[in-house]
């Protein structure tokens, strides 16, 4: 499938997989940050709207890192376009290096965001708790005080890139 679902179609991918309606009202407060990301930094909309939406399809089996891995098989089997696919497999921990990869019990391969829009959902989800937005400095404290030096470094310099982008601090987006 080359073609992006439409949001009316990512909402019921998450529904028929299972994921709950906290994993959706999380996945939509993501889809509406990274859309206003999206417009300032002249995205692809369609491909950050189904991204945004389906990150977090992994969660219907799984809410630990491996909801990525999980995401990507189940991204797979409903034969969603290889954007998307990429979308859920490099959102996690705004973009995570094989060795850190294999430290984390994760197939052994780098989870960074490549492209505009990938960036654009993984930095989107960083400033989403739960389903509240926050501002960059809170995601970086709790990464510190959890002990996670190099993923609050990663969020800051991913914070810093497309603020510039945008032209605008994303806190104020």
């Amino acid at each position: 499938m080359d073609k992006i679902p439409t949001p009316k179609e990512c909402l019921n991918y998450l529904k028929i997989t299972g994921c709950s309606e906290e994993v959706v009202r999380h996945s939509r407060a993501v889809r509406n940050v990274a859309i206003k990301i999206a417009k300032k930094a002249n995205a692809d909309l369609d491909i950050v709207e189904a991204g945004a939406l389906l990150h977090d399809i992994g969660r219907s089996k799984t809410h630990d890192i491996n909801h990525a891995i999980e995401g990507v098989r189940i991204a797979k089997e409903l034969g969603l376009p290889d954007v998307i696919i990429n979308i859920i497999r490099r959102h996690i921990g705004a973009g995570i290096e094989s060795e850190e990869a294999e430290d984390l019990g994760l197939p052994v391969k780098d989870y960074i965001p490549e492209t505009l829009e990938e960036k654009i959902v993984s930095h989107a989800d960083s400033l989403i708790d739960n389903n509240k937005k926050q501002k960059i400095e809170m995601a970086i404290e709790k990464a510190l005080l959890e002990g996670h030096k190099e993923y609050a470094r990663r969020l800051a310099v991913l914070h810093k890139e497309l603020s510039d982008i945008c032209g605008i601090d994303l806190n104020k987006i």
